[in-house]
């Protein structure tokens, strides 16, 4: 097996002379033989000075590349796209498959022996395990780490469940245009990650449960030492995986690995959006992950982690209660501690090494949970044939069973036209849908579930309505929102069905979505829907790929053609 710079030779039709080209022009950047010799682990850098989360990704690049050098291996660093949550239009979600092609194909297309992935904001770590999968080159993940907490006024604040809170208030009229841009400048008082089990903390604390990166890998706020010292270790089991070729991913994520990652999911009160990308994982492997088996994973994992928006605490105390290993030993046999990790070690070893903290109370045992199910839950109904999540450990209990007058927004841009209009014909019992908001009507499935209260409603005090639509939702936000309505509307799905006035019921117990209209009716409004026309820039380019491949939420809004194994369902 080649290995090292003579791996994956530029084709010239003599391999002699690619090597020798290749040594010749690589020495122009004053490379040793010696250094070239080693293995090589190849080290993403997804630096951009458009991403803030990744502020810290310079010194974890030099800490990682320190660990690789100490244990005999050469490090080489390449760039990839950088993804920013608030930066990226139309939508961050629409560029996640596209960075994870970018990532398969430089781990493809370039001599590394492994890889570490460095990622953190929300759609960089899927599509970087998404990329790993498909090219199945031994990898190392690590995350950038959360922030540390922000204060303001005696009250510690975090991005971005605390940006919401505050922002509603302010729509409210109880916060000022003063304070609320002191606000503004405490939220993020440094590089990192959201410090709340947002996207981008759900997907490190999975990845650390599926054994892709160390232990205590998902919870080091960005800035700590704590964290580069993780990047050398990274480093030097980055090293060891390019001497021993191993292990690949496909040799050690299971069925277990995937569920392991699903249980973490619940205990955590995770961002609904883990849900699509960890199927988007599973589905580049020969593994594949179950709505129904997920739900019932939920019903029987407690939310063990007191964590916005479910609980009270912030990213760095569940790190200092002893992170993602002491939650696996609370779990007990609900995760399989047999799984392997990178390491080489099984989860049983990490969670025999878990800290115990005395007096902590970020990670509840399982007889005292945050709450009794687990953070998110599948609904089925007329409205969601496929499929609809609903975060139920970030919902008001009293509107988890509720049923309510439609008021319904076209599409993103409708909403935000009208959802403050006083002569807008809404009530607090309503619920509010948005539709043409998914992976293709978008496009790119924004962000946007998260509805705001109609401002007059929200002067009134109202705090949280039920709000349903086929987009998603910020893990750090909270309320009573249905998402990831499958089939979306755009591609004929029922929410596309709904007028004004229809009374649509929630029951979370009975994982129930319903329009309340009777079937022939609904017969007879389908006929009556023009199919929704694709938009100009959808014509060409990155844009017509993703028109035209991208599917459902219950798939993991990947590429048709990216997916493994087993069946492909219409994009439909």
């Amino acid at each position: 097996m080649t290995s090292g710079l003579r791996k994956g030779l530029t084709s010239y039709g003599d391999a002699g002379f690619s090597l020798f080209l290749r040594k010749a022009f690589i020495k122009a950047m004053g490379y040793s033989d010696d250094a070239l010799e080693r293995p090589i682990v190849g080290i993403t850098n997804t630096y951009s000075d458009y991403n803030p989360c990744h502020g810290n990704v310079p010194q974890i690049i030099e800490a990682a590349k320190r660990g690789v050098m100490l244990s005999g291996a050469m490090p080489f660093v390449f760039p990839t796209i950088s993804i920013a949550e608030s930066f990226a239009h139309p939508t961050s979600m629409y560029l996640r498959n596209l960075m994870a092609m970018d990532t398969e194909e430089m781990i493809r297309a370039q001599p590394m022996d492994s890889v570490i992935v460095i990622g953190g904001c929300d759609k960089t770590l899927p599509a970087q395990v998404m990329a790993a999968i498909s090219a199945d080159l031994p990898t190392v993940v690590i995350p950038v780490g959360p922030m540390v907490v922000g204060h303001h006024k005696g009250e510690v604040l975090g991005a971005c469940t605390d940006c919401r809170r505050l922002w509603g208030n302010y729509r409210a009229g109880d916060i000022d245009d003063a304070e609320i841009e002191a606000v503004n400048g405490r939220l993020a008082p440094s590089v990192g990650t959201c410090m709340v089990m947002g996207t981008a903390s759900t997907m490190a604390c999975m990845i650390e449960a599926m054994g892709l990166s160390l232990p205590m890998s998902a919870t080091i706020p960005a800035p700590h030492a704590e964290r580069f010292r993780l990047a050398e270790a990274s480093g030097r089991v980055a090293a060891e995986m390019a001497k021993t070729k191993g292990p690949k991913p496909s040799e050690f994520l299971t069925p277990a690995s995937f569920r392991n990652a699903q249980v973490v999911l619940q205990a955590i009160g995770g961002s609904t959006n883990g849900l699509i990308h960890l199927t988007a994982m599973a589905h580049r492997s020969p593994h594949r992950l179950d709505l129904e088996v997920f739900d019932q994973i939920g019903r029987e994992v407690p939310v063990l982690v007191d964590l916005k928006p479910s609980g009270e605490h912030y990213m760095e105390h569940f790190h200092h209660a002893g992170g993602v290993p002491k939650l696996l030993k609370q779990l007990g046999d609900l995760v399989d501690l047999d799984a392997r990790t990178i390491s080489g070690h099984t989860l049983r070893d990490v969670v025999v090494n878990a800290e115990d903290v005395p007096g902590q109370d970020a990670i509840r045992s399982r007889d005292n949970p945050i709450k009794k199910e687990g953070g998110l839950a599948v609904l089925h109904g007329n409205l969601a044939p496929r499929g609809a999540v609903i975060k139920q450990s970030a919902a008001s209990p009293k509107l988890l069973k509720h049923t309510g007058r439609a008021v319904v927004f076209e599409s993103v841009e409708d909403m935000t036209l009208r959802v403050d209009d006083p002569e807008l014909d809404v009530t607090a019992d309503d619920v509010l849908v948005l539709r043409n908001a998914g992976p293709k009507g978008a496009p790119g499935m924004p962000e946007a579930g998260y509805l705001p209260i109609p401002k007059k409603l929200a002067r009134a005090g109202t705090k949280d309505m039920v709000r349903i639509s086929d987009a998603r939702m910020s893990g750090t936000a909270f309320g009573t929102i249905v998402l990831h309505i499958t089939p979306e509307s755009a591609v004929g799905g029922p929410l596309a069905l709904v007028k004004n006035g229809d009374m649509i019921s929630l029951d979370v117990a009975r994982r129930s979505i319903e329009l309340l209209v009777d079937a022939a009716e609904l017969e007879r409004r389908r006929a009556a829907v023009k199919p929704a026309a694709a938009p100009d820039e959808a014509r060409r380019g990155y844009a017509w790929l993703f028109n035209e491949t991208i599917m459902q939420a219950d798939e993991g809004c990947d590429f048709d053609f990216m997916q493994r194994t087993g069946k492909k369902t219409e994009k439909g």
